[in-house]
């Protein structure tokens, strides 16, 4: 008996060392994937496949292997990027840590670059901004408000440093709130925060731990339920349905199995 545990045991491991092993081979990045914890790129109330929900895992491309295209490249027409859609709006979502710090990272979408132009000004790849002294532009990004549209806007911006200006998915929430607050006029309601209290910044290159690949939903809820960190009160009744649905397949699946296969040995004999 102990033997057959200890192979169970052993061949479970192996398996899931085989399977870490490709996703980093795949993704260049370890580990792999992240588990959301906050509910800031949700699309919808009770949360969607394609979206990126709290609870949900995501595949994280190493940023050497993955060239970040931006909201306003991919809304540029004419533009080689105009097009490209990641979890289910233009742009890709880049996984970043705040200032460079320790704490938690975060996982938003990159709205757009500020580039040092070699005249000393700015570029803004995806816009007509070429070596401007500050950056002032109107994206084609909708924000909702008091029962009508506002288009998102950047105003007399000029970065302390090249990097990325980044925001949520969550209209309720952040959607329209970029992170770095100094972009839309320094209101210190808005904008995040680093560990130590000092507001976000452009996100720097060597800021981002990687770019979001594939969602694998509802499964990283399981994560949650045993950490301290408040996230999973944000996981919605929906994930945790699903969740439960999985859990109870994985079980039910080998012995479903094994009932068919024994009815057909019976059959057979």
């Amino acid at each position: 008996m102990t033997r057959v545990i200890l192979r169970e045991a052993y061949l479970a491991l192996g398996l899931v060392s085989i399977l870490l092993g490709s996703m980093w081979v795949a993704t260049g990045s370890f580990p792999p994937m992240v588990v959301v914890e906050s509910g800031s790129m949700m699309h919808d109330d009770d949360g969607s496949v394609g979206a990126i929900d709290p609870g949900d895992l995501v595949l994280v491309m190493n940023p050497d292997r993955k060239e970040v295209i931006t909201f306003v490249e991919a809304m540029q027409e004419g533009n080689e990027n105009y097009g490209h859609q990641s979890h289910g709006m233009p742009g890709d979502v880049i996984v970043y840590k705040k200032n460079g710090g320790t704490d938690t990272p975060v996982i938003h979408r990159a709205l757009l670059k500020a580039v040092s132009n070699d005249s000393g000004g700015w570029d803004v790849p995806g816009t007509p901004l070429v070596n401007v002294t500050s950056i002032d532009w109107t994206l084609d990004y909708q924000c909702p408000y008091h029962g009508g549209f506002y288009n998102l806007e950047i105003k007399d911006w000029t970065p302390p440093h090249e990097g990325y200006l980044t925001t949520g998915d969550n209209e309720d929430t952040n959607g329209c709130d970029i992170d770095q607050r100094i972009a839309t006029g320094g209101n210190p309601m808005q904008g995040l925060k680093d560990e130590s209290g000092n507001p976000v910044t452009a996100v720097k290159d060597e800021w981002i731990v990687g770019v979001a690949s594939s969602e694998i939903p509802w499964i990283g809820a399981a994560k949650l339920i045993l950490s301290p960190d408040p996230g999973a009160s944000q996981v919605t009744d929906k994930t945790w349905t699903s969740l439960a649905m999985v859990v109870a397949m994985i079980f039910i699946a080998p012995m479903a199995i094994e009932f068919i296969s024994g009815n057909r040995t019976r059959e057979e004999e």
